[in-house]
């Protein structure tokens, strides 16, 4: 295929405005009109919510009017599409004195007022104009995206207030971040409050600011961003190499195709691109700007779609958006402004058909689509996606990667690691990976094959699974495509005096990759993300009709059952098989609503604990959902089971409560330490499928310990192994409530844990407390094994 060029030949304008001025880039259109969202915001009342677009079209920039209400002028008539470029002046909302902006070449001296570089090209290395420029503050410089701060980004990533840069009597400048949601970074570290200087860079949302002079130049990240990969190696602890100093550059709005045979590291190369698992020694470079070093703030620009669903198929498409934006997107953000996202999204993947329809009806090509669709909401400028097309037939394949095309062209940079070789055609470069890891190709599709000397790709696949004494880097280095896609791509000379983010000199490689930890800023918005994970858990599960048929017949079969086996009174031939099932039945219930709820969603998971999720939200908000279900349960088999049911000989008193309270609260108590319990095996395996045998051995142990067939009082080690059981304990609890020890001594035994006393009761009942914290703290430490590494703390 014919290769095509990264860069438009529309120049770039200085777009000025009474308030504000912005560079426009030809890889981006910009919105006007009175959406703080929007990228040129104007004020005024008589301009529309969405007023006009200025765009790039066939090389020339062109204005069209978006509908509006009171008109687009330029030179007193009224247009609706209109070819502009230095020089004209537009008006919006009135010919006469409507908000004016005014369109010049972008040298213009009173933008550029500085001769030296821009402070972004110093630190990055890479040549980058500044999107506006103003003059540093007196005093304060507010920062967000509510119209009434003196600085307004027009990101939806950014908080209505977000950051103030304050002036120091004494010169300096600090940046202080205001409770924003998704934080500010001062090289690309989070931070509260911080000194600025001349080499650093401040970023908030989309936007990175640097101080030159007497000048605060702002850089927005439009996608128009460059990827650079450099000696990337992965090896493991046996000392197998999985990815062998792989090098390439990824060009602005490039489809980039990652192939090779089975274990050639594909999913390894993905995970050190993204920062799931960077790579022990190289450097990615995004924009120049080091991508391990600056992951916390970088990630918010990166998406990723993994191979499995990142969705909850039981929602619509709709409404699964809608509870990703809320998490997403700052707290402050208006209803109105995420659904405008959602819809926005949903109509430039082509689901406006689909939209109320629920996930799990929807094909395979268009469910990708909806999981693109998700990592949009953000604008992230680079998009990575792994075996999108899996298991997807030949005209869905070639679908989804259409998309992937227009999404390219329309101003992101992709890297999609595939199986498929339908669509490659599709692609501007193909990356092919030989086993142990090595560069075996990279380069324009079309020429592949010629390098290789094959007709067609089986021969080439067979050739790199037989063939593994030939040395496919080697061949690759030595070619011209290499000289020209790699060596030539890359070549950057050093600026005097650039320092990398690493401290090295501007175009040397670290030897090994710097991977600086994330700390630990104060947690932002953790009660609102608990309740969207609440209020989206809940919609989810409720939607699934088999889990509430088994949900809600389960308490009553088992409550029923136990009602047969207890007749109309507890005596002892009946009392200790009853507590017996009661307990068994009770850790079934708690057991069986969590044993799948983590391990099903370990994708999802995955990345919005990447993109800023709280592990301690999504834990409570499981807690929460399951454990007001596993309670209403527990209460419910309870009352079916022993409601009208004398307990034990006339007289018989609880502790503290009316015996059936008692015992409803250890049943209770007994169903939520087993659904913790059932967290635990859900974040500890790794496919759904074994749950279901771990559950049977769950409830086996609960029977064998829970001191009703065995007497462990007074046996070693197996009593002290009881205390780990909670039926053991809640067996206690019932047998102390209703003095069983006392009232049918030739059934129960001397266990001092039966004791009919308050300090007896308050024990059984609170080392179930003690071991559903305990659960708890290992589901969290587990949860914390699939998440990037760079994130774990």
């Amino acid at each position: 295929m014919a290769e095509r060029e990264f860069a438009l030949t529309a120049p770039q304008l200085l777009i000025e405005t009474d308030s504000d001025s912005q560079v426009m880039s030809p890889g981006h259109s910009y919105a006007v009109g009175r959406d703080p969202t929007s990228d040129v915001v104007l004020t005024d009342p008589r301009v529309s919510w969405h007023h006009a677009v200025l765009h790039v079209d066939d090389g020339h920039w062109m204005l069209d009017d978006a509908g509006s209400t009171n008109g687009t002028f330029c030179q007193g008539h009224r247009v609706r599409h209109l070819d502009v470029g230095p020089g004209y002046i537009l008006r919006f909302g009135n010919a006469s004195d409507g908000p004016c902006c005014t369109l010049s070449a972008l040298h213009k001296p009173t933008v550029v007022r500085d001769p030296q570089p821009s402070a972004l090209t110093a630190i990055t290395g890479l040549d980058r104009p500044p999107t506006s420029v103003r003059r540093l503050p007196a005093k304060v410089i507010r920062i967000g995206r509510a119209p009434d701060n003196d600085l307004v980004l027009g990101d939806l990533s950014v908080s209505r207030h977000h950051a103030e840069l304050r002036a120091h009597s004494d010169g300096r400048y600090e940046i202080a971040d205001l409770d924003s949601h998704n934080g500010t970074y001062l090289n690309g570290l989070p931070i509260r409050q911080a000194l600025v200087g001349p080499a650093d860079i401040v970023g908030i949302g989309h936007s990175a600011f640097c101080l030159v002079g007497d000048q605060l130049q702002e850089f927005v990240d439009t996608g128009d961003i460059d990827l650079d990969v450099e000696g990337l190696t992965v090896e493991v602890g046996d000392g197998r190499v999985l990815l062998d100093k792989v090098s390439f550059p990824v060009g602005q709005h490039c489809l980039l195709a990652v192939a090779g045979p089975s274990g050639a590291g594909k999913s390894t190369l993905l995970n050190a691109l993204t920062g799931l698992r960077p790579a022990d020694r190289g450097t990615v470079r995004y924009d120049g700007r080091d991508l391990y070093h600056d992951y916390a703030e970088l990630r918010h620009r990166i998406g990723l779609v993994p191979q499995d669903d990142i969705l909850h198929t039981q929602l619509t498409v709709r409404r699964a958006l809608g509870y990703a934006g809320e998490l997403r997107f700052p707290g402050d953000t208006a209803p109105a402004e995420r659904s405008a996202r959602v819809e926005e999204v949903i109509t430039e993947l082509g689901l406006t058909k689909r939209a109320d329809q629920v996930i799990s009806t929807l094909s395979g090509g268009q469910r990708k689509r909806v999981s693109v669709a998700l990592e949009l909401l953000t604008k992230p400028s680079l998009l990575f996606l792994d075996e999108p097309t899996s298991g997807l037939d030949p005209g869905m394949d070639r679908s989804v990667m259409q998309m992937l095309r227009g999404l390219a062209d329309d101003g992101h940079t992709i890297v999609v690691v595939t199986h498929s070789v339908l669509s490659l055609d599709l692609c501007d470069r193909l990356l092919l990976l030989a086993p142990g890891g090595r560069l075996a190709w990279y380069g324009p599709p079309g020429e592949t094959l010629d390098h290789f000397g094959f007709k067609h790709w089986s021969e080439a696949f067979e050739a790199f699974e037989n063939e593994t004494d030939r040395d496919w880097a080697g061949q690759y280095r030595a070619s011209p495509p290499y000289k020209r896609y790699i060596a030539g791509a890359t070549a950057r000379p050093p600026q005097s005096g650039q320092l990398g983010q690493a401290g090295q000199p501007g175009g040397a490689a670290p030897a090994a990759a710097v991977v600086q930890p994330l700390p630990k800023p104060k947690p932002r918005g953790w009660s609102k993300q608990v309740s969207t994970l609440v209020r989206r858990y809940a919609t989810a599960l409720s939607a699934d009709r088999t889990f509430l048929a088994v949900m809600i017949a389960l308490p009553f079969v088992m409550g029923a059952l136990t009602r047969a086996l207890a007749g109309s009174r507890l005596d002892d031939s009946t009392a200790l098989n009853t507590l017996l099932i009661l307990c068994v039945s009770g850790v079934l219930i708690g057991a069986a609503n969590a044993v799948r709820e983590l391990v099903k969603e370990r994708s999802i998971y995955q990345r919005e604990r990447a993109v800023g999720l709280s592990r301690s939200a999504y834990l409570c908000s499981k807690i929460v959902v399951l454990g007001t279900i596993t309670v209403v349960q527990s209460v419910v088999l309870t009352m079916v089971a022993l409601a009208g049911v004398q307990l034990g000989p006339p007289g018989t008193e609880g502790v503290l409560l009316p015996p059936l309270l008692e015992i409803t609260l250890a049943v209770a108590l007994l169903s939520v330490t087993a659904m913790m319990l059932g967290l635990v095996i859900s974040a500890l395996v790794k496919k759904e499928e074994v749950t279901m045998p771990l559950l049977v051995l769950v409830a086996i142990v609960q029977v064998v310990f829970c001191g009703a067939l065995l007497q462990l009082n007074g046996a070693p080690v197996l009593n002290q192994l009881s205390w780990l059981v909670p039926s053991r304990w809640a067996f206690a609890a019932m047998a102390a409530t209703l003095d069983l020890g006392a009232a049918f001594p030739a059934t129960f035994s001397d266990d001092p844990l039966f004791t009919h006393s308050v300090g007896t009761l308050l024990l059984d009942l609170g080392m179930m407390v003690v071991l559903s914290v305990l659960c708890g703290v290992l589901v969290s430490r587990l949860l914390r094994r699939h998440e990037p590494a760079i994130m774990r703390g």
